[in-house]
């Protein structure tokens, strides 16, 4: 069972994912990705600053002290929403979360192969090949 809200919780996100790209691109292309990438985050900030220093206040000042590296996640989350938005006002919301998908299924596997970022090590095997070929099949089909 807890399996299958995370499941869910995954999948809703992914939804979320795809509609802030397809709402994102309305905007960009209104005001610029760059502006609207801003925009995003700057409400996401407005909502989860006041969340995570009434919730999680001791979690969050903890956060400072912990390696630098591990901030670096900001910065790729804006890199990936600019280039993003950029992308659905060029080839669709569809193609390029297939894309997006392409992307984080092939770096997931390079990063659980290798066990980077502490992660346990997960060897590449014939079904996670079979997996990528197939996403990446889907991403012909789409276009």
């Amino acid at each position: 069972m807890k399996k299958t809200l995370f499941f869910a919780a995954a999948l809703i996100a992914g939804i979320l994912l795809s509609m802030e790209a397809a709402i994102g691109g309305a905007l960009g292309e209104n005001i610029g990705e760059l502006e609207a990438s801003l925009f995003v985050f700057a409400i996401g900030a407005v909502i989860l600053v006041p969340s995570a220093l009434f919730l999680q206040k001791q979690k969050f000042t903890t956060a400072l002290k912990r390696p630098k590296w591990e901030l670096t996640g900001g910065f790729l989350g804006a890199f990936y929403l600019v280039l993003l938005l950029i992308s659905v006002n060029m080839i669709g919301v569809g193609v390029s979360m297939v894309a997006v998908i392409i992307g984080q299924i092939f770096i997931s596997i390079v990063i659980d192969h290798f066990g980077w970022i502490g992660i346990p090590e997960m060897k590449f095997d014939r079904n996670r090949l079979t997996a990528t070929v197939l996403l990446i099949g889907a991403l012909f089909l789409i276009v």
